[in-house]
């Protein structure tokens, strides 16, 4: 991802930008999409859908609480730190952190779908942020190589799971949940 102003903005400065607007504040710098850059990719859209139908099925079999949102969908990570984020999904179980804008706090999980140009922000940049705001669970979800990578963020050691698009995914957050990857994506 490009930054468009190498200045310090504020997560006011991003809340009064135009409705529409398309960036992710990280750390006082506003990031936008590369100039010119297409809506995500069909395969993209797909995954968002599905995964976000798969978790919110669970969670309303469940009658649990959590709750569900794709982007876009602003998360202030911290209300100290100058960083709002719009992940692909996130699932928040404790509804004091939603509010009119979004949520400010760590969602319990999210899923990011990787889009061309942005796979260092993903497994770099977010993976950071998530892991010092306590994120629980991250998943990246790599479209161009049918892989998920899975990170349990309150494990003492980083080491990622890997998994295939033939697999299933077993959820940290939910101990019961399981998602089967070839039946999810058969139809993409």
């Amino acid at each position: 991802m490009d930054t468009k102003k190498l200045e310090y903005y504020t997560a006011e400065d991003y809340y009064a930008l135009p409705e529409g607007t398309h960036a992710e504040l990280i750390d006082g710098i506003l990031y936008y999409p590369p100039y010119g850059q297409a809506a995500p990719a069909r395969r993209h859209q797909g995954l968002v859908m599905e995964l976000s139908y798969a978790v919110k099925s669970y969670i309303e079999a469940k009658k649990g609480s959590c709750r569900i949102y794709p982007a876009p969908f602003d998360v202030r990570l911290d209300e100290n730190d100058d960083s709002v984020v719009q992940p692909d999904i996130s699932v928040i179980c404790d509804p004091s952190k939603l509010t009119d804008r979004g949520c400010t706090g760590a969602p319990d999980w999210i899923i990011e779908i990787v889009s061309p140009g942005n796979a260092a922000y993903d497994y770099i940049t977010k993976l950071k942020k998530y892991l010092a705001a306590g994120v629980r669970e991250y998943w990246i979800v790599d479209p161009d190589t049918d892989s998920v990578t899975v990170y349990d963020l309150t494990s003492e050691k980083l080491v990622p799971e890997q998994f295939g698009f033939k697999d299933t995914v077993k959820s940290l957050t939910f101990d019961d949940l399981s998602i089967d990857l070839a039946k999810l994506t058969a139809s993409l």
